[in-house]
């Protein structure tokens, strides 16, 4: 009994415990299942982003002690109700795509987030993994939240009405000439405030502030400034209107020209300043590493700020353009002299400048590097020493593509401040630790130049298709200026036509307009803005390679498709011709950058319906070769004639087959396998659509490409004396990586393609999977295999879609050795490759 009354305690105590630990549980915000509750940090949730009002905005998440965004990509009111309710609002009225608020900065920590609507934390609704995303901050999600509180709503998140923290950041230029060239490299640094922009106080002001300031505006590094100069700027305006004519100097005309001078300086003029300064921000403290202001240590002005930095003045910033933005030819020149011998870090696959896979020298051959704790510090060191500014993404998973090749570097962890990433600790990397899935990348701060102004795309069904239409008048660098109409005669007809001309919102003539200076949208003063006309590109000679620019100077991504007739797009108020001519080598950031006629146009049709016009993407496919493929099935057949007629009709011969004695003898055959990888981000897709295939009777198979792959035979000097070539008569995924499914096949008559981690065989024992050697000599060669030789299909690299081998025929034998992609081996390699003087035997060391 004693037992017995022991027990019953027990339970009676147990059963206690148990519904506490039920109370408990059934008040806690639900959270994944995880061993316990209390080891998962609660979230934290802001609003951020301008313009806006107190219930809206782009959408931060506080994870793991980091604040990071959202992507847009699947985003719905479900999810937006959701998050609404965590700030403490009833719900959510809608919500925003494509960065409305502003890009935000640091991590993305969801992507492809699906809410029901009901859940009550965004931890219970499905999505891609904390950090696991494939998004830019281009495409920060934002939330419009109902006007009403949850009644007793208490939580930390404070839906701020005052601004505190700063997002975007810019560089004025206030020194004359500056103000109409870019990039702006020197100036005031300013901070967004509500509609307008503050200043910062420059008390406390190093150069570690510069560095990061300078890495934000896409520049490698600072240089010193001449604070006095800028002293004058401060005593402009408090002095201004006493001592300051127009035109901006801070001298009457009396004044003798030697004190002018040393007012404004010898080659320097001040612009007039026309505002008072507003300070925001004081006591800014980096240490120089971060790639964000919004990360050092600062203070903000409180209330009335007019009596704000009394002691000091705006914080100056100076800084130096790298290689690919310097504008003086000194500055090229000294930059030149800088990097002797070849960089032993590169980028690729990217779409922009500044964007890409990350790529070492090690060894004399290209390779990657893996993505394991790889981060904004490991990113912003690559960033600036290729000449750029800090990083604003350090990318994982291969976002930017597969790399080929070795992977040299595992677990890079730089401090921030090195020179070189090859100064950073990392470790050596095995075959187990990581794939090229895995591959790190890198998207970088880049200075604003201006180029995306200076084109458009017209007519199109979406912003990523059009006409091309293109600005001419103002040359690159140059920002157009703002001017008045001067009063006389300005009457009822002229208010009419500029209100006609601003709510149509096009330029006529090259003039644009706007009001400046009013109380509402609906007035102001008439500000206009001439130096150019906007017209159309000649389609003469329009290729991928031109369309690729065109769609990196729009900020679109890669090129899909170069369009030549555009007659079926909507047509525009722009009909005149003003470009023709133009030939882009591929990698210009603008198409003023590529060759072109200047102002002598030559086009044979001038027509809007031949203008020029693009299809953009925001991924493109990646063709390579499987260079030890080739070298290990290379081999001679002697094929006789009677077994070679079909290859004959689709001219798979070399010229000499048509003069033999058909159907005796025979020709003499390299012949061998090719493996043809798509490392891209997008499936690779023949340029012409099912119903434009050709038939051929004699092989009974469609061709989707006329040329899908050239193969050549050339001296050790470049001289081509065999060739072959490979029509894409069946583009199909032979086999994929694991978890990879197969998506193109040709049987059937079925769509043609490689999907992204799936590779195509021609195995050596097809129809023109050869080279006809009949007429070659014997000696030493290389054999060379271009895919995509025309650029019919747009991809996101074209320079690795050589490859090329050594060989040795001596009449009745061949060897082949050293294959590899192109741009796979370093400068000196190459040379030693294309130097090779041959083999005295078989033997391949």
């Amino acid at each position: 009994r004693a037992m017995g009354r022991w027990g019953t305690r027990a339970w009676q105590e147990l059963l206690v415990l148990l519904g506490g630990l039920w109370m408990w549980g059934s008040s806690a915000q639900p959270t994944p299942p995880g061993p316990t509750r209390s080891s998962v940090p609660p979230l934290k949730f802001r609003l951020a982003g301008y313009p806006r009002k107190h219930n809206e905005g782009r959408i931060e998440v506080f994870y793991n002690e980091e604040w990071g965004t959202i992507c847009d990509d699947d985003f719905t009111l479900a999810n937006a109700q959701v998050l609404c309710r965590q700030l403490g609002f009833v719900g959510a009225t809608g919500w925003a795509h494509s960065a409305k608020y502003g890009k935000g900065v640091g991590r993305i920590w969801l992507d492809n987030v699906n809410c029901a609507g009901s859940e009550k934390s965004i931890r219970d609704c499905k999505h891609r993994g904390w950090g696991n995303s494939d998004c830019s901050h281009e495409e920060d999600a934002g939330v419009i939240c109902k006007d009403e509180r949850i009644p007793g709503f208490k939580d930390s998140n404070v839906i701020e009405t005052e601004q505190s923290h700063v997002e975007e950041v810019r560089l004025r230029a206030v020194v004359s000439g500056a103000r109409r060239r870019l990039p702006v490299t020197e100036g005031i640094v300013e901070v967004r405030y509500k509609d307008g922009w503050a200043q910062i106080c420059d008390e406390g002001w190093d150069s570690k502030n510069s560095h990061v300031v300078c890495g934000m505006m896409g520049f490698p590094t600072e240089k010193k400034v001449n604070r006095n100069f800028y002293k004058r700027l401060k005593r402009a305006v408090r002095t201004k209107g006493r001592n300051t004519r127009p035109g901006g100097r801070l001298a009457s005309k009396s004044q003798p020209k030697q004190k002018r001078r040393e007012d404004v300086g010898p080659r320097k003029r001040l612009f007039a300043e026309r505002q008072q300064l507003n300070y925001r921000l004081h006591s800014v403290s980096c240490t120089g590493t971060e790639v964000h202001i919004s990360m050092c240590t600062f203070q903000f002005y409180r209330g009335n700020a007019s009596a704000a930095c009394s002691t000091g003045m705006p914080a100056v910033v100076s800084c130096l353009p790298g290689p690919l933005f310097a504008t003086s030819s000194a500055q090229k020149k000294k930059q030149r002299q800088q990097q002797q011998g070849q960089p032993r870090i590169r980028l690729k696959g990217g779409a922009k400048a500044g964007e890409g896979r990350v790529e070492v020298l090690k060894n004399n051959e290209w390779g990657t590097i893996c993505d394991d704790r790889w981060n904004l510090l490991s990113a912003s060191v690559v960033c600036r020493e290729l000449g750029f500014g800090s990083a604003k993404e350090a990318l994982t998973g291969a976002r930017m593509g597969q790399g080929t090749g070795p992977i040299h570097l595992n677990e890079v962890q730089c401090l921030g401040t090195e020179k070189s990433l090859w100064n950073c600790p990392s470790k050596n990397i095995t075959q187990e630790d990581c794939k090229h899935t895995e591959d790190a990348a890198v998207r970088c701060n880049i200075p604003y130049m201006g180029y995306e102004n200076l084109i458009r795309l017209s007519g199109g069904r979406s912003r990523f298709e059009g006409r091309v239409e293109v600005a001419v008048g103002a040359g690159d660098g140059d920002e157009p200026r703002w001017g008045l109409v001067c009063g006389e005669g300005w009457g009822t007809l002229e208010a009419m036509v500029a209100c006609r001309q601003l709510g149509l919102g096009f330029a006529n003539h090259g003039l644009q307009i706007r009001l400046a200076g009013g109380r509402t949208e609906f007035e102001g003063r008439v500000e206009v803005k001439r130096g150019s006309k906007w017209g159309t590109v000649c389609s003469d000679g329009w290729t991928t390679k031109e369309a690729m620019v065109a769609c990196r100077q729009l900020g679109l991504g890669y090129s899909l498709h170069a369009v030549t007739e555009t007659w079926y797009w909507d047509a525009s108020n722009v009909t005149e011709m003003v470009l023709s001519g133009v030939k882009c080598a591929g990698h210009e950031l603008s198409l003023s950058h590529c060759q072109h006629h200047g102002s002598s146009l030559s086009c044979r049709n001038t027509g809007t319906r031949f203008a020029a016009g693009v299809i953009c993407s925001e991924t493109a496919s990646d063709l390579l070769l499987h260079a030890p493929l080739v070298q290990e099935t290379a081999y001679i057949e002697d094929r006789p004639l009677h077994m070679l007629y079909c290859a004959a009709e689709e001219n798979c011969l070399s010229s000499s087959a048509r003069h033999a004695n058909w159907p005796y003898g025979h020709r003499r055959l390299l012949r061998f396998s090719s493996q043809i990888h798509n490392n891209g981000r997008a499936d690779f897709r023949p340029k012409a659509g099912r119903h434009s295939w050709v038939w051929h009777e004699c092989h009974r198979h469609y061709h989707s490409m006329d040329i899908f792959t050239h193969y050549d035979i050339l001296t050790p000097n470049g001289t081509k004396v065999a060739e072959g070539h490979k029509a894409s008569f069946c583009l199909e995924d032979t086999e994929c990586e694991e978890d990879v499914a197969k998506r193109y096949e040709c049987a059937n008559f079925g769509e043609q393609g490689i999907t992204v981690g799936c590779w195509d065989l021609y195995r050596h024992d097809i129809d023109c999977q050869w080279i006809d050697i009949t007429d070659v000599k014997p000696g030493n060669y290389i054999l060379q295999v271009v895919i995509n030789p025309n650029f019919e299909v747009a991809e996101s690299d074209f320079t690795n879609n050589a490859m090329k081998c050594n060989c040795k025929y001596d009449g009745h034998r061949i060897w082949v050795h050293s294959c590899h992609i192109g741009d796979a081996l370093s400068e000196e390699a190459s040379k030693r490759f294309e130097q090779y003087p041959g083999q005295l035997n078989n033997q391949i060391s």
